[in-house]
This record gives structure tokens, sequence and C-alpha cells, in this order.
């Protein structure tokens, strides 16, 4: 049964986020994922070029569902929990990157 789970604040979703990605192989493809919408989104803002703005959820998710479908083999918890999760894929690469979270 899918978990219905609701989540009043950020702090308390984080760590269910976390236990959805357990994989090493999702987080890292969610890091190259994330790396490349923060990279287009810097040449959009640099170069005035707005039509790479609908690039960035093809570049984000297509990374993360490959993750998830094939590596971690549950359903993104995007299609549940979509700002959290978002928000989530940020603070993750950031943890990532400051080793708190393993690549």
């Amino acid at each position: 049964m899918e978990n219905l789970r609701t989540f009043e604040r950020f702090a308390d979703f984080y760590p269910y986020y976390l236990q959805e990605h357990r994989d090493s192989t999702c987080r890292r493809l969610h890091f190259v994922g994330t790396s490349l919408v923060i990279a287009i989104m810097a040449i959009a803002l640099l170069s005035a070029n707005w039509v790479l703005l609908y690039v960035l959820p093809l570049a984000g998710y297509t990374f993360a569902w490959i993750g998830h479908f094939f590596f971690e083999k549950n359903r993104p918890a995007t299609f549940k929990h979509p700002f959290y999760s978002l928000l989530g894929d940020f603070v993750m690469y950031k943890d990532m990157l400051i080793g708190r979270v393993p690549f």
C-alpha cells in the first residue's frame, strides 16, 4: 500500500525523503540532474535565453526518475509531495557536497 503520509514541515519530510533515496546510484543520478538544472539556470540567466527554462524539468526529472524506477525501485516522492520533494533535491545535493549524505 502506498504511503499517504502528510508532512507539516520540511524538517519532518526530509528524513522520509532520504529513506526514499537509499540507493547510491539513485542519489548520484539526482546529483547529476540537479547539477544540470543549476547549470542550465545559470546559463539562462546569464544569456537571457529564457527558452532554456523549459528544459529544466526534463534535465532534473529524467535522471531522478531513472534512479527511482531502475535502481531504487520505488515511485519518486515528487508524485506525492511535489514541493517538499523539489526542496529535498536541493538539500540532498548540498548535503552530498558537504559530505553529510554519501555519494
